[in-house]
């Protein structure tokens, strides 16, 4: 997994560059590569509204929607196995009905 930089570092690359600094040299003076500036470059441009594509905002929103996802499906399974369990032990041990 590549190494997590605070938002106030990226937010200082991103506007040391658009503050008319080469990225390239943006790149070479913070310590990061220059594929991973032009990522924030295109994320900040996305932000602003100036390309089309997913906010952070709306895609911090979707992770979250996504993980509490997977949480209900995972009680949802829990509650259909204990619902099985339940119906097997409700019943007549000796196999007679009500």
């Amino acid at each position: 997994m590549p190494k997590a930089y605070p938002g106030e570092f990226r937010a200082r690359a991103v506007a040391l560059v658009r503050a008319g600094k080469p990225a390239r040299q943006v790149a070479h003076e913070l310590g990061i590569s220059e594929s991973c500036l032009h990522n924030w470059l295109k994320q900040d441009r996305i932000d602003r509204g100036e390309r089309p594509g997913l906010s952070s905002r709306e895609h911090a929103e979707l992770a979250a929607a996504k993980r509490r996802i997977r949480q209900l499906e995972t009680e949802l399974e829990v509650l259909r196995e204990a619902s099985k369990i339940y119906e097997e032990l409700k019943g007549d041990p000796k196999g007679r009905s009500r």
